[in-house]
């Protein structure tokens, strides 16, 4: 691992911890491979697992996905993978979607209800066989989620389901997921990652009914960004258990029966993207900007001065209103003009002029810029692997840089729209708490104290009582070693007499010695200028004497 990725490894992985991830249930992929639909949705499905196998078997930290079977329904039902872990087995994930790219694309599949319910069923009991087997107790053997990958209508899907599993013992299935693969319909008004299929008004309330907590439907496009989206959906937290942030308020006048008790919002957290942390074998995605060592090239450290400067090439214009700051992270940097004093004058004043043009145009059109890392010309070091970055213009003469996420490490986020206004009493309860607030126009970090150095004297004192501490215990045990007492007299008259032996004797009379200089060193205590002119005065008499 890398310097980079090792100076943020622990805290991410601290917040990442693995009692975080302890409630993550197993999963099943039963895809419905039946033709003729298998031909026009087989490449982009692989394609999909592919990824999200590679991506997954790669990741440190926290496991995500503990358990993973994949059933596929062709001319008849077949197990491609039994119950494996996903750490440590990408060979065998990578061969179950060989096979599936060896299925047969044509021919007749009769009873596709009957063998998804034999699906189901038979992936509840290779889940109770493998947990009798194995001796991993960390795995949540309580739950298991199954998702259906098919082309088919979802309704009809989960009507099947309902009724193929409705006197059989669900106790373990979390949930069932049915995803409908679209691929004729137009899909552009909706998220490719997660759209949520409701029931028109035309259907009647037996089929409303169908989609409760246990059986949800999802409609989804058929390329493989949106299938990987469905797919990485299994890497969030599962928990649910526990809330995870309280959002204190202040006290509001219209709560409840007026309590001085803060206002509490009860929230979960969700993570936007995968920390580049997590993937130690790719050192060059998602550059850190903590620190300018982060940001150079690989290899290379200030104290070189024959290193390259970093390449940024600019590929595209953004309108600032469109980047959403969920999918920036990291530190930002300060970028300026050089002042690098191996250019000669014209060229520097150029660059500043050229860097204040820049800075003006994006500031009044209200641009960004996205930049992309380039190697060296001619290099052939490094892993291929692109870092992106938006520079964003400021009020000063300078600009800032942050990373930006790419497909590979984001994360699905369906967050609901609201298109209707929140009740009265919560609107006033919220508004009557904002409302004692202090307002500020401009924030000002320097007005914010995290008791940082209270907290490093506390901790700089306690170390250094426990060495003072610790040196005199070590000065205890020395003493208790020591000799007996008049042996040790002897040696202590022994040691002054060789001490005495090794010092020149004061002469009896005054000898005459060079005047010394009065220069006056501030950094000790020095004598008056008279102490040392009654000196020579007696030096002068004895010697006359």
């Amino acid at each position: 691992m890398s310097g980079r990725n090792r100076s943020c490894s622990s805290s991410i992985l601290q917040a990442c911890s693995s009692s975080s991830f302890t409630r993550q249930p197993s999963r099943v992929l039963i895809v419905d491979a039946s033709p003729p639909w298998w031909s026009e949705t087989c490449t982009v499905l692989c394609q999909a697992l592919e990824n999200f196998f590679f991506l997954t078997s790669s990741l440190a930290g926290p496991v995500r996905l503990p358990l993973l079977s994949v059933f596929a329904i062709s001319v008849q039902l077949e197990c491609l993978l039994p119950f494996v872990q996903v750490k440590g087995n990408l060979t065998r994930l990578l061969s179950c979607v060989e096979e599936l790219r060896s299925l047969p694309q044509e021919g007749c599949v009769r009873q596709r209800g009957t063998l998804l319910t034999r699906a189901v069923l038979d992936s509840l009991q290779q889940l109770k066989q493998y947990m009798c087997h194995t001796s991993h107790r960390d795995i949540n053997s309580n739950c298991v989620e199954v998702t259906v990958l098919t082309c088919q209508s979802g309704k009809t899907v989960i009507r099947q389901l309902e009724q193929g599993l409705e006197n059989s013992d669900l106790m373990s299935l979390r949930r069932l997921l049915v995803v409908q693969i679209a691929l004729q319909q137009s899909l552009c008004d909706r998220s490719p990652a997660c759209s949520l299929e409701t029931p028109s008004s035309e259907d009647n309330q037996e089929e409303s009914l169908m989609l409760g907590t246990e059986m949800d439907l999802q409609l989804v496009e058929g390329t493989v960004e949106a299938l990987e989206s469905t797919l990485k959906m299994w890497l969030h937290e599962q928990g649910g258990d526990r809330e995870h942030l309280h959002l204190l308020l202040p006290p509001s006048c219209f709560s409840a029966k007026n309590s001085p008790s803060p206002v509490c919002l009860k929230c979960d957290m969700q993570e936007r993207l995968i920390s580049p942390a997590l993937l130690a074998s790719t050192p060059d995605l998602g550059m850190k900007t903590e620190s300018m060592q982060d940001f150079q090239p690989p290899n290379k450290s200030l104290t070189n001065q024959n290193f390259l400067p970093q390449r940024l090439l600019v590929v595209k214009v953004l309108h600032a209103d469109g980047v959403c700051q969920s999918v920036l992270y990291g530190l930002p940097l300060i970028v300026r003009p050089t002042s690098c004093w191996q250019l000669d004058w014209d060229e520097m004043e150029t660059n500043n002029q050229m860097f204040h043009a820049l800075c003006h145009i994006l500031k009044t059109r209200d641009w960004f810029l996205l930049v992309r890392s380039e190697s060296e010309p001619g290099s052939s070091s490094g892993s291929g692997v692109f870092s992106y970055y938006v520079i964003q213009s400021s009020g000063s003469h300078s600009l800032l840089l942050k990373p930006a996420m790419t497909r590979e490490l984001m994360l699905p986020c369906c967050l609901p729209v609201s298109v209707e206004d929140p009740p009265l009493l919560a609107l006033d309860t919220v508004e009557s708490s904002l409302e004692q607030l202090e307002k500020d126009p401009v924030f000002n970090p320097l007005c914010l104290d995290s008791n940082l150095y209270l907290h490093l004297r506390i901790r700089g004192l306690l170390t250094r009582s426990s060495q003072l501490f610790g040196a005199q215990g070590r000065g205890q045990c020395r003493g208790a070693s020591r000799p007996p007492e008049g042996s040790t007299q002897r040696q202590g008259r022994q040691s002054q007499g060789r001490a005495r032996a090794t010092v020149t004797p004061l002469p009896s009379i005054a000898l005459k010695m060079p005047r010394p200089s009065l220069t006056l060193h501030h950094s000790r205590p020095c004598a008056p200028a008279a102490f040392f002119q009654d000196s020579y005065e007696e030096e002068d008499s004895l010697r006359i004497q």
